[in-house]
């Protein structure tokens, strides 16, 4: 007997099939059903088959969390139908009226908003802290702190955090350690392994990979797997079995693509480095990178999504660089085949980002490297002229 595989492109490519079951089919077929037919009244009592209603699994989603499962180590998953959708219900597994939490300030923003509206509506109050504060953490926890949310790099300025130590002050004081970890995917980093509680992921991005799913996941460890289950069925959350498809093809070919989009991004990202017009870049795949040493340490590669602040220009200035772009796209989200270039709106609450001038998104896709400089360098021509 051969030893369970461990490198994560052969997981991303065997875990969760279920061939037999299908007649040989690769990967699980989509399955829509809604009625679950038992063949007696046993097991219908009994509340032992294996799949019961539509909402609660069918052999899709259960063949992604499956696969899921073996990528993050994790004791189960559960699907929701968006990447939002998965951090409202990991906060909600673990915090309750009367509950404080922890949200780094370097959060998604939709994190934000649910936090500062929903959360504060169900009584859970949300205190950001600085993302950098390592071990510190421990000294914001209060008696009623339930969760300290991470994650690492941050979005849209990319501080790393350090995520053993994070855990271990928030375990000491009795506290879950929640992370979104969609930059990394489970590929290039194992939130688990690592002293994380329960692991987010938004589908919609690398895992779908190509712009057409909404999705998320949320990843649990033992402590916290039951209590996920429970909060998923309690909510009514439910992912499609067409969703579910997509996602486990994008899955088999996950690792391949985040090399090629490491790869490019490192690419465009040292390019940015060296014109005059960038201030800094921020990557902390970079040796430069505030948070390279904390990446090498736990990080086993980075994805083509990264930050550049320019030095001060005019807005109009700004525009005519990328309203004249033609491989990279303007929209938000990312993890797509396809490069993309947005205006990155920070906020803060616990300590300000400095920013020499306007900040910008850039997302590295599957098209040639050089393809993409020669557009970026006409960007910055029209920028330069602009100016």
């Amino acid at each position: 007997m051969t030893e369970k595989p461990e490198k994560p492109e052969t997981l991303a490519t065997h875990a969760g099939r279920m061939s037999r079951e299908h007649f040989g089919a690769v990967n699980t077929p989509v399955y829509r059903a809604s009625t679950i037919l038992c063949p007696d009244l046993q097991t219908l009592e009994s509340n032992k088959a294996p799949y019961t209603y539509g909402r609660r699994g069918t052999p899709t989603s259960r063949s992604l969390e499956a696969a899921i499962s073996e990528l993050e180590g994790a004791a189960r998953t559960a699907l929701a139908p968006s990447g939002l959708g998965a951090i409202a219900l990991a906060l909600l597994s673990v915090c309750s009226a009367g509950d404080h939490v922890l949200v780094t300030d370097s959060a998604y923003l939709p994190t934000r908003h649910f936090c500062d509206r929903l959360l504060r509506r169900f009584g859970i109050e949300t205190s950001y802290y600085p993302p950098t504060i390592g071990a510190g953490i421990g000294a914001l926890m209060k008696a009623n702190t339930r969760a300290v949310f991470c994650e690492a790099p941050g979005s849209l300025t990319f501080e790393m955090q350090d995520i053993p130590a994070i855990a271990a002050a928030a375990h000491a004081k009795g506290a879950s350690v929640l992370m979104d970890n969609t930059w990394a995917t489970p590929v290039f980093f194992r939130p688990l392994a690592h002293g994380v509680d329960l692991s987010i992921q938004a589908v919609t991005k690398y895992i779908g990979g190509h712009s057409d799913v909404m999705l998320g996941y949320v990843a649990a460890n033992g402590g916290h797997a039951d209590r996920l289950h429970h909060t998923h069925g309690d909510m009514g959350l439910y992912a499609s079995g067409d969703d579910c498809f997509l996602a486990l093809r994008g899955l088999r070919t996950l690792p391949t693509r985040l090399a090629r989009h490491q790869e490019t991004g490192l690419k465009l990202a040292r390019w940015f480095q060296a014109q005059p017009e960038v201030a800094r870049v921020l990557y902390p795949a970079l040796e430069s990178d505030p948070g390279h040493a904390l990446w090498k340490r736990d990080f086993t590669g980075a994805c083509g999504l990264f930050g550049v602040v320019l030095k001060p220009v005019s807005h109009g200035a700004l525009a005519a660089m990328m309203d004249g772009l033609d491989h990279f796209g303007m929209g938000w989200s990312w993890g797509g085949f396809e490069s993309l270039v947005v205006p990155a709106h920070i906020h803060r609450t616990a300590e300000p980002f400095a920013a020499e001038g306007p900040v910008i998104r850039i997302h590295a896709g599957l098209e040639d490297a050089g393809d993409l400089i020669a557009d970026l360098e006409a960007g910055f021509q029209r920028l330069r002229t602009a100016s």
